[in-house]
């Protein structure tokens, strides 16, 4: 008999194979007591178990096929670096000689204080970014308590399998996709979470947030994951098999044949020519991007270099890596100035204060930003001063009213004056605009439209606030859902305004590049897509087959019903004009 299991699908795709358990197990930590003549011996064994966990963390990035995508390889870097992060090493050493307790249990500490700062961050995706402390921590672990994880033995004629799991490590992740893994099933994590992230990247098909699935699971039982719907079916018969492996076979010609798509403009059938952008985090994404056809940049976050330290990037460090980016990009690219907030531990020289109730609607982006001028004044300059390497544009992040985006144009325009008055280069063009996440700001846009020079449409955050729900909070994210009438009705609002007021308004949020909506907002008018290099095909390909003037008379019949599952299958209709 078989039987159905379902989790969330963050990485489409057909795999049939059969279950492998990756047996992490939870580490038992213990805590002993030293004698003050025995610490710095612990701290050399620390600071020994954090050198062979970097050089174990190199050798898998070495391992990394050429053509991998450059996130991959990101991911990795970004462990090896907070390997050597003060706020773990520096903090962990504190423990040890302060409170005279061994390696492991100092490390403990430190762990579990970065991961309750984590935590408490508002942003979803750097929220996520608890895993990456949780798996640094944890390798450095398993080499002071000499326990290795299992993985699966790699050898000639292994049949392909899917990992079941509590969790993955990046490193794990990258090992895995070379030694045939089908598919990965997870009981954690969420649709930013790394191993959504990794497995999107390398085309494999995944499921998390499945609870109690290696329990359920059973070691070498045959499953079939579904990793768009989310659902695994196990134990299936030979009807189910038949069914999912020619949809298996459909779905591998499909994506061979987005190739043909490269070199094509993303015009429509009816000719409308639609923009499409790429959201990039290295200058090698560039390179993947505009391979696929993007003609630009239309998100680059700034906040990574802030993060994982306790001192400020100055401007030259700033100015440094703004440069590589913009150097790297033929077209245009937007760069978001700062999206943190005071949870994330900014440290700009001023008094902490008490921890906000609710950081989500407390100081961050661009209310800090004005709140704290030098920290945005910083900023600002490094990014004036890569506006003469290419053509940027400046968005600010979380807007919610006129008089915010007036006062920061105010202090870029004052910026601007001090750098051409030391003799800076600058270029003489530099739009500024604001990305719409606050269902405010989408209310107001036909006024915020008369001062911006374009808007960007950020659907993550604004339909978290809009339905007020966190989409990583496993109790509530089921209510996450991009197409409840409220957030199409603020995105058409959004559009028009742009339109009325002759800016050009994008969408960089993850809903751009999921083909499910692609159709859809076409129809509400979007003309700019800005997305995962990864994605950019595909969406071309729709665009290309769509005819936009016959989607727009449709979108604007269904968005006056009222029945919500009508208005959801007249919206699955779309994918027939």
């Amino acid at each position: 008999m078989s039987l159905w299991l379902s989790g969330i699908g963050v990485s489409r795709g057909i795999a049939v194979a059969r279950v492998q358990k990756l047996h992490a197990g939870d580490l038992d930590i213990p805590e002993r007591t030293l004698d003050a003549g025995d610490l710095e011996g612990e701290v050399t064994r620390f600071v020994g178990a954090q050198r062979h966990a970097r050089e174990q963390l190199h050798e898998v990035r070495d391992k990394i096929p050429a053509g991998t995508p450059s996130d991959v390889a990101a991911f990795i870097d970004t462990h090896i670096l907070m390997l050597d992060d003060r706020s773990i090493t520096d903090t962990t050493i504190a423990h040890i000689r302060q409170q005279h307790i061994n390696a492991e249990a100092a490390l403990r500490r430190t762990r579990d204080a970065l991961i309750d700062v984590f935590e408490r961050m508002d942003d979803p995706y750097l929220r996520t970014r608890r895993d990456d402390v949780e798996h640094v921590c944890a390798r450095i672990l398993r080499v002071l308590l000499k326990s290795e994880r299992q993985l699966p033995a790699k050898g000639d004629g292994v049949e392909p399998f899917v990992i079941v799991a509590d969790d993955i490590t990046p490193a794990d992740i990258i090992l895995l996709a070379q030694q045939h893994v089908a598919a990965f099933v997870t009981e954690y994590g969420g649709p930013l979470s790394h191993t959504a992230i990794l497995a999107r990247s390398l085309g494999i098909p995944a499921i998390v947030g499945l609870r109690d699935a290696r329990r359920l699971l059973r070691e070498g039982e045959l499953v079939i994951v579904d990793g768009e719907a989310g659902h695994v079916l196990v134990t299936p018969d030979d009807i189910a098999l038949d069914f999912y492996r020619a949809k298996q076979r459909s779905q591998a010609q499909y994506r061979a044949g987005l190739v043909r798509f490269k070199g094509r403009a993303a015009v429509s059938r009816d000719g409308m020519p639609i923009r499409l952008l790429a959201n990039i985090e290295l200058p090698e994404d560039a390179r993947v991007a505009e391979e696929n056809g993007a003609e630009g940049v239309g998100l680059y976050r700034t906040e990574f270099l802030y993060m994982n330290r306790k001192d400020l990037p100055s401007e030259e460090e700033q100015y440094d890596a703004y440069a590589r980016i913009v150097s790297a990009v033929s077209g245009p690219i937007t760069l978001r100035t700062l999206d943190l907030g005071a949870d994330k531990q900014v440290d700009s020289g001023r008094s902490p204060g008490p921890t906000p109730n609710n950081p989500a609607l407390g100081l961050r982006a661009i209310r800090l930003c004005l709140k704290e001028p030098e920290l945005f004044h910083t900023q600002l300059r490094a990014l004036l001063r890569a506006s003469a390497l290419g053509r940027v544009q400046i968005m600010l992040p979380m807007i919610s009213n006129l008089q915010e985006f007036r006062q920061a144009c105010a202090a870029i325009a004052a910026t601007r004056d001090e750098l051409l008055g030391e003799g800076h280069a600058v270029a003489a063009d530099v739009p500024v605009g604001a990305i719409i996440e606050v269902p405010a700001a989408a209310l107001a846009s036909p006024m915020l439209a008369r001062h911006a020079r374009f808007f960007s449409i950020g659907t993550n955050d604004l339909i978290q606030y809009t339905l007020a729900i966190d989409r990583v909070d496993d109790e509530v994210n089921y209510l996450y859902d991009p197409l409840h009438p409220a957030v199409l009705q603020l995105i058409r609002r959004t559009i028009e305004a742009g339109d009325g007021a002759g800016i050009p308004v994008a969408m960089c949020g993850e809903m751009a590049g999921d083909p499910k909506y692609t159709r859809l907002l076409l129809g509400l008018g979007l003309t700019e897509f800005s997305m995962h290099p990864a994605s950019v095909l595909e969406i071309k390909r729709i665009i290309i087959d769509s005819d936009v003037g016959r989607l727009r008379r449709a979108v604007a019949e269904l968005l006056h019903g009222t029945d919500l599952q009508e208005l959801r299958d007249r919206i699955a209709a779309l994918d027939e004009i």
